[in-house]
């Protein structure tokens, strides 16, 4: 097979592929039933070392030893990951080309971004939700809030004037801070940063006050002692953060975010080749030690069926759709 290098994501990739994505002929059965035997590209829509990407890798291992082939990370970042997912869109459904996709990816950007040239829900077939990363309330330490109901309170004590951090306009944070002012009924300042490490830094040094955002995030960077975990935004505790009462316990159970990560295939992709690679990867995701592997990350193990997977696409973007409208959020 003739390989070629791309610089870019540093490591091997088929040149086949390049010819599979342009071409969009139907699988046939027989095809289907042989699935797969040779490589699988894995496209991921961002740059390496998210947490998406590293999830995926924990169980590449297993993966490919059950089916018997390779699995390739692609990571094509631009334009809030559509890029990577347009070319999986184009690709042949064959079960060779996959998307590694992001909350962003499936029920944001079409929401945010004029123009999209693909629509998610019809133009790319669900597989199964590999990870969750439950987004946590952190705030500055300086702050005197202990529980989110005081953090509320504050804020509705001065209004306008305890400000949020964000990777960016439109990203999984900015929309779970604004979800949490809209429940709350607070007012709270949005100040965008270029990605998650400088907004971390903006509230250690107190530029901002409140950081709602995945645990990874904040886990390190010389944040110990400097910064506080107010809630956790899911219907469990993270095992990571067992003092951390959720979201719910503090009197929001609507408050619930996160930033997952999915993998999907083509629209037209045979529902076979789908099934065997969800029912593979859910095998996988139930061994206590990948689960352990993952809470140590902190994040969860999902491992959702197909229908699954779609009824949860489905449920958050109409959410997602409201609070966007509602906050009157714009892509930049």
């Amino acid at each position: 097979m003739n390989l070629q290098r791309n610089k870019s994501a540093g490591f091997w990739v088929a040149g086949v592929f390049s010819a599979l994505a342009v071409c969009s002929a139907p699988v046939h059965a027989a095809e289907a039933d042989s699935w797969p035997n040779r490589p699988v590209r894995v496209i991921v829509p961002y740059a390496p070392g998210n947490t998406g990407d590293i999830t995926l890798r924990q169980i590449l291992p297993q993966l490919e030893e059950r089916l018997g082939v390779r699995f390739l990370i692609d990571n094509k970042s631009g334009a809030s990951g559509n890029i990577g997912a347009e070319e999986v869109v184009r690709a042949r459904p064959d079960g060779y080309t996959l998307l590694l996709g992001a909350t962003n990816n499936y029920v944001i950007n079409q929401h945010l971004i004029k123009g999209m040239r693909f629509h998610p829900q019809k133009d790319l077939a669900p597989v199964t939700v590999i990870s969750n990363a439950p987004s946590v309330i952190v705030v500055n330490a300086s702050l005197p809030a202990r529980s989110l109901k005081e953090l509320s309170a504050l804020a509705t004590q001065s209004p306008g004037k305890l400000a949020f951090a964000s990777p960016g306009i439109g990203t999984p944070p900015h929309l779970a801070a604004e979800l949490y002012k809209q429940l709350a009924g607070i007012d709270l300042i949005h100040v965008p940063y270029r990605g998650s490490p400088p907004a971390v830094q903006g509230l250690i040094g107190g530029e901002t006050q409140v950081y709602i955002t995945a645990f990874s995030s904040v886990a390190g960077n010389g944040s110990a002692g400097k910064l506080r975990a107010l809630a956790v935004a899911s219907p469990q505790r993270l095992p990571i953060l067992p003092d951390v009462p959720t979201t719910a316990q503090q009197g929001l159970p609507e408050l619930v975010t996160g930033n997952w990560w999915g993998l999907s295939a083509p629209v037209g992709t045979d529902a076979k080749i789908i099934q065997k690679l969800a029912g593979t990867i859910r095998e996988i995701l139930a061994d206590p030690a990948v689960r352990q592997k993952y809470a140590d990350l902190g994040v969860t193990a999902v491992g959702s069926t197909p229908a699954e997977f779609a009824a949860q696409i489905a449920q958050e973007t109409a959410v997602w759709k409201k609070v966007i409208e509602r906050a009157n959020i714009q892509a930049e």
